[in-house]
């Protein structure tokens, strides 16, 4: 059973005089800021035992600080029509070839129109259930706007199978992206911790006290020296993994809006057609191949698609350049 969490916190010199938000944002730094807010405007954080609900309120030396979490109550997801794109299906996996838009998951702000509402309606009595509910096992995630590849399991022996595989790094994943600029070789490895940005929490960051993780890149084709068409192998499965290494190394997905911009100089043409023609936030990343054992032939299946559209024709233009 889900219970209340208390954290107590006494305020020291160097943290005076500072938002009560912020202050509890750099505490409790695995909740995001609205979250927060959300706490101190409901009644759960006191000061030296009264109820605070002032955001900006600054916090004094010496006070004593209670935030009380409640558990989170989960939101039941409900079965919706939603057009899918299914690449194999049988009594254990359905592998879908998911549009770039879609959610995978419900969560807050997102409670209707996901994935799972649409393996919901499509599967219906043929889902057994995962930790008994009847509902999809999501091994692994795209991000929303990322297009391609998933594979998710109809019930619990076939939900850790797969995970298992996906732990010990034996399901394949293959990515084809577009990103700025040249990369320094033809073919590389990025690695390197990656973990929650403790600025904004929607992003990752290359931190230190994060988890490990290892990408395999290959240069397919370059556009001159404004884009590069690349390859990416995902070693290990990180949060936004391939955006965040791409990032840091100088060369962020184009679309990408979270972890990066366009140069300040590139051909008009380029900036027509991505301003009349691409999906904003549509980062250009495509889960083009997936790979894994199946859980109970124990046969190896293999599974490729062709790039969306919007990519294809992303390359025609930077064809012309």
């Amino acid at each position: 059973m889900s219970i209340s969490l208390l954290h107590i916190f006494i305020v020291i010199n160097q943290e005076q005089k500072m938002r009560l938000d912020k202050f509890l944002a750099i505490k409790l730094h695995d909740l995001s800021r609205s979250r927060l807010q959300s706490l101190i405007k409901n009644g759960f954080v006191k000061i030296d035992n009264i109820n605070c609900q002032d955001l900006s309120l600054k916090t004094k030396e010496g006070q004593r600080i209670e935030v009380i979490i409640p558990p989170l109550i989960e939101a039941t997801p409900s079965p919706q029509n939603i057009p899918l794109t299914i690449q194999y299906e049988d009594n254990d996996v359905i592998v879908i070839n998911k549009s770039a838009g879609m959610v995978v998951h419900p969560a807050p702000g997102n409670l209707e129109g996901t994935l799972v509402n649409a393996l919901l309606s499509h599967c219906g009595e043929s889902l057994s259930g995962i930790n008994g509910v009847k509902r999809p096992g999501i091994v692994h995630r795209l991000d929303k706007e990322t297009s391609g590849l998933l594979v998710a399991a109809k019930h619990d022996k076939a939900h850790h199978f797969l995970a298992h595989q996906l732990a010990t790094r034996e399901m394949g994943r293959v990515y084809i992206a577009l990103v700025w600029g040249m990369l320094p070789s033809s073919q590389g490895t990025l690695e390197g911790y990656i973990g929650r940005d403790p600025h904004n929490r929607q992003r990752m960051a290359i931190r230190q006290t994060g988890k490990f993780a290892r990408t395999h890149y290959k240069v397919l084709k370059i556009f001159g020296r404004i884009a590069s068409l690349i390859e990416c192998r995902l070693e290990t499965g990180r949060t936004h993994q391939i955006r965040v290494q791409l990032a840091k190394s100088g060369h962020s997905l184009i679309g990408d809006i979270l972890y990066g911009k366009p140069p300040k100089a590139f051909p008009l043409i380029l900036k027509t057609f991505l301003s009349e023609n691409w999906s904003k936030g549509r980062q250009s990343l495509h889960a083009k191949e997936l790979s894994f054992i199946h859980p109970t032939t124990h046969k190896k299946l293999h599974f490729s698609v062709e790039l969306p559209k919007d990519i294809r024709d992303l390359i025609d233009v930077l064809n012309l350049l």
